[in-house]
């Protein structure tokens, strides 16, 4: 099965979902390469508040640009440009918190999130992000909740850390 693109979903939904977190989406045009993208087109770009797609972005990658961008202190968000750093815990939070924030999505869910995560070669030692979620991740909870990112039902916070 192919990944979510974001020409798949109502934009709508991740502009004003990422707005929360004073985050910019902005569309390039198809074929243009993607300002702040790390991995290359079609890869999601980042650089300071602004979130790049194309209609061939992944959302997984969307999202997980996003969440880099929520999970980093203040200091490197400053100067973000392209390469949202971070280390081994943040990583994790990125990632459970993407998958938190698939569910505002009505297109994508967290089930379709876990099955593009997979299809997209995201490598957790459970072999699957949904074993990872379900059963290893509670140190990530904890990291998340510790930053305020998270409430303590495991829902997003809406906040930056």
């Amino acid at each position: 099965m192919a990944v979510l693109l974001c020409n798949d979903i109502n934009p709508e939904h991740l502009q004003s979902m990422l707005a929360r977190y004073r985050l910019v989406v902005k569309n390039v045009s198809p074929n243009e390469s993607i300002p702040g993208s790390f991995w290359q087109a079609p890869e999601a770009g980042l650089i300071g508040n602004v979130l790049y797609v194309r209609e061939d972005t992944p959302v997984h990658s969307a999202l997980h640009e996003a969440c880099h961008y929520i999970c980093m202190d203040h200091r490197r968000r400053a100067i973000l440009d392209t390469d949202a750093g971070g280390d081994y815990e943040e990583e994790n939070g990125v990632c459970y918190l993407q998958i938190l924030l698939s569910q505002q999505i009505v297109e994508m869910g967290r089930k379709r999130m876990f099955s593009d995560m997979d299809e997209w070669g995201y490598s957790f030692r459970l072999g699957s992000s949904q074993a990872w979620f379900d059963q290893d991740a509670e140190d990530t909870v904890e990291w998340l909740q510790q930053y305020g990112l998270i409430d303590e039902n495991n829902q997003p916070a809406w906040k930056l850390r």
